[in-house]
C-alpha cells in the first residue's frame, strides 16, 4: 500500500470514529433536553393543580360567607317624602 492510501484510510477511519462519538454525545444531550421538558411539564401541571385547589377553596369560602352573611340592597330604601326617617343632626 502506498503512503497516500494509508493516510487516506487513516483519515477516513478517524473521521468515521469522530462522527460516531459526536453522534453519541449529541443523542445524550438531546435525551437530557427532552427529559428536562418532561420535568418542566410535570412542574407546570403540579402548579396548575395547586392553583385549582386554591381557587376551589376560595370558591367554597365565598359560598360559605355568602350563606352566613345577609347583604341587603339599601339603594332603594329611601324614606318617603314628609318622612318618618331619621333626621340628620339630632
Amino acid at each position: 500500500m502506498s503512503r497516500a492510501s494509508k493516510l487516506t484510510l487513516a483519515g477516513t477511519g478517524l473521521f468515521a470514529g469522530l462522527t460516531v462519538v459526536f453522534v453519541h454525545y449529541q443523542q445524550k444531550w438531546e435525551k437530557s433536553a427532552m427529559h428536562q421538558g418532561v420535568v418542566r411539564d410535570m412542574e407546570q401541571q403540579r402548579v396548575k393543580r395547586e392553583r385549582q385547589l386554591d381557587f376551589d377553596m376560595q370558591k367554597e369560602l365565598e359560598a360559605e360567607y355568602k350563606k352566613a352573611q345577609t347583604v341587603h340592597d339599601t339603594t332603594g330604601d329611601a324614606p318617603p317624602p314628609g318622612g318618618t326617617g331619621p333626621v340628620p343632626g339630632r
